[in-house]
């Protein structure tokens, strides 16, 4: 096993794919967390200035929007509500005051139910879009202080950094992986390998571990190269940059999800001869894993699906949560990955000549 492993291993490292496609993966990466980097306590007299709206569904920290009050965010949506009904709904000032009286002792999804009846169909999508408001200074440094007030700066910054990370070595890892069993699934290679002595067990887990070490390699390199630079960008703050939180989101959302991908490519290998029709195949896996849905309320947005190969961290910086029983999905990714390395195994087995 250890010897198919390390051979795996050293012609990876000979390639030039392996290198270009980590360099490319970090690129794409740190286009997308650059803004978070940004992210400082203003000084006196800095403001952060900019064309966007007073409020804004995704507005975050390092653009000037702080989470708005609950009970400044339904003062904000009533009166929204009232001038869109002014607007567009030709309502005269008593009436369309008349209305916000109804909905005010009412919750927002009874009100957005009530104000169908008039239809006005939308007003949901304007309550999500007063999540967040553009703060004052004092409001913005006392909003990351508290923040990070048990919380390390690179606690966030990792999930953010999981997020992506995970997403575009998804796809790299797809490409970089189909190579794995190109050679060994040739019929002359195939038919010689099923004679030697080399038991199936040792065999695939030499392929599937040269494979995941790899991908380890990879993602070794993007954990220390962007807690390099978290470190060096923010030093300047005092924010706390910790290697052990990158190393956590790392072990925790990606590295499940690059088992999975890696045990994919065994069983469609040896089921099928051939690597190649599992590329197509994961691509729409990694699709149906990236696909929003709705909840129960009806909302859309990324809540996870079983067995997704991907976890991602939808909304603001300091506020990132993995979706719903992630943990759980991540637990039963290593499960699915092992018994799809058993059946593997068990193809190889009656494959096998004696």
């Amino acid at each position: 096993m250890w010897l198919i492993l390390k051979r795996e291993v050293r012609n990876y490292i000979k390639k030039p794919l392996l290198w270009i496609g980590t360099a490319m993966v970090a690129f794409m990466v740190f286009q997308n967390v650059t803004p978070y980097l940004h992210i400082h306590y203003l000084a006196e007299g800095e403001s952060i200035v900019n064309d966007y709206p007073e409020t804004f569904r995704d507005g975050d920290v390092y653009e000037g929007y702080v989470p708005t009050e609950e009970g400044l965010r339904r003062k904000i949506w009533e009166e929204q509500i009232r001038k869109d009904l002014i607007s567009e709904f030709e309502m005269d000032n008593a009436k369309a005051q008349d209305v916000i009286n109804k909905i005010r002792e009412m919750d927002i999804m009874t009100a957005c139910e009530y104000l169908e009846k008039y239809s006005f169909y939308g007003a949901y999508y304007i309550y999500a879009n007063t999540a967040c408001r553009k703060g004052t200074r004092e409001e913005i440094n006392s909003y990351i202080a508290g923040k990070l007030e048990n919380k390390t700066f690179s606690f966030y910054f990792s999930r953010k950094f999981a997020d992506f990370a995970g997403l575009f070595m998804g796809f790299f890892a797809t490409v970089l992986l189909s190579v794995l069993y190109m050679q060994d699934t040739r019929k002359q290679t195939y038919e010689l390998l099923h004679t030697k002595p080399v038991s199936a067990g040792n065999y695939l887990l030499g392929k599937v571990g040269g494979g995941f070490t790899v991908c380890l390699i990879a993602l070794s390199a993007l954990n220390l190269s962007f807690w390099i630079l978290c470190s060096l960008l923010t030093k300047n703050q005092g924010f706390e940059v910790r290697f052990t939180d990158f190393l956590s989101a790392t072990c925790l959302y990606i590295l499940p999800n690059m088992l999975m991908i890696v045990s994919v490519y065994s069983l469609i290998s040896l089921l099928l001869k051939s690597p190649l029709p599992a590329v197509p195949f994961l691509f729409l896996y990694i699709v149906y894993s990236n696909m929003g849905s709705r909840n129960a309320e009806g909302v859309y947005g990324y809540y996870g699906r079983p067995l997704a190969i991907m976890v991602r961290f939808p909304g603001t910086f300091f506020d990132t949560a993995p979706p719903p029983m992630a943990l759980l999905n991540q637990s039963f990714l290593i499960l699915a990955a092992i018994c799809i390395i058993f059946i593997s195994v068990q193809i190889w087995k009656r494959r096998r000549v004696y």
